[in-house]
């Protein structure tokens, strides 16, 4: 039994003799934060990338969703280099990064746009996760802030401004009745 045990927790070949283990990594959604927003007959995607992390430029991809929607190849800014031992020389992107993307619509907005985005990157303690794919619905107006809260907050979040919101309507629904005196 214990030569099972002593496999299991066995590192992948790409984490030996690094001191990190599984839970030192940000899940995907927290590492690689992604909206994107409207620009006249543009798409602007910004990826807001965790500190320690990096994404491939030459992995990120934008296509349309829409069944009405055409949408250019994401022009991007140039990346910083790395030299991966592994993969080679790679440009990658950290802290930030935004794609301009154009497009047109042949059926005059009766869709709603849609977007699908591919992206891949990594950890500099020596992670790098499979590719990632995201439907996304771009807003309009000013870029979406990409929330510094991690995903599993929000849920509590949610549970606070509900039963805040459940209070508040019974307050104001309350109002004006006159509670009947015990008989």
């Amino acid at each position: 039994m214990l030569g099972y045990l002593g496999s299991a927790s066995a590192k992948p070949w790409w984490m030996r003799g690094v001191d990190s283990n599984e839970t030192d990594f940000l899940p995907p959604d927290v590492a690689f934060r992604v909206a994107a927003r409207l620009d006249g007959n543009a798409l602007k995607v910004r990826w807001a990338i965790a500190d320690g992390y990096y994404l491939y430029r030459h992995k990120i991809e934008v296509e349309a969703e829409s069944p009405d929607l055409m949408v250019s190849a994401p022009q991007l800014p140039a990346g910083a280099i790395k030299t991966d031992p592994y993969l080679g020389t790679q440009e990658i992107y950290t802290q930030q990064v935004e794609a301009l993307v154009h497009f047109a619509r042949s059926d005059a907005g009766a869709h709603p746009i849609q977007i699908k985005v591919t992206y891949q990157g990594c950890a500099e303690a020596g992670l790098c996760y499979p590719p990632i794919t995201k439907v996304i619905f771009p807003t309009a107006g000013a870029t979406p802030a990409v929330s510094s809260i991690p995903p599993d907050r929000w849920q509590g979040i949610a549970i606070f401004g509900g039963a805040f919101g459940f209070l508040l309507a019974g307050l104001v629904l309350r109002k004006g009745r006159k509670l009947d005196a015990p008989a």
